[in-house]
């Protein structure tokens, strides 16, 4: 089982029904398609900083992150990535701090809310 955060460039939505469809349609253009595109700078950047505090899966069995590597999850602006259910409330707040200390938005799809 895991726990998912979904991390985009962008202004901040008003609320979580908004960014809740920020996010649907986020999902449909960058992650439901055959058109896979580089993440942008700022997104690649925040994926780093992840990676900095833990290694990537492919590296590190006992990272919290569920996919490795963790970069192949990164699709233009928007990241959409699993953790290890075990680990995820401490990896969720690092994620949600870094997403904010870079201006990123992060979204909690499970709750359907902001973070943080």
């Amino acid at each position: 089982m895991s726990y998912d955060l979904a991390v985009w460039e962008g202004e901040r939505p008003a609320d979580d029904k908004a960014a809740g469809e920020t996010f649907a349609h986020l999902y449909a253009t960058y992650v439901d398609t055959d058109d896979v595109q580089t993440p942008t700078p700022v997104i690649a950047k925040y994926v780093a900083l992840l990676l900095d505090r833990w290694p990537d899966l492919t590296d590190d069995e006992d990272s919290p992150w569920s996919t490795g590597p963790l970069i192949g999850e990164a699709r233009g602006p928007l990241i959409y990535f699993p953790m290890a259910w075990s680990r995820a409330q401490e990896a969720s707040i690092f994620a949600a701090d870094v997403a904010n200390s870079l201006g990123l938005v992060c979204f909690d799809p499970q709750e359907r809310r902001l973070r943080p």
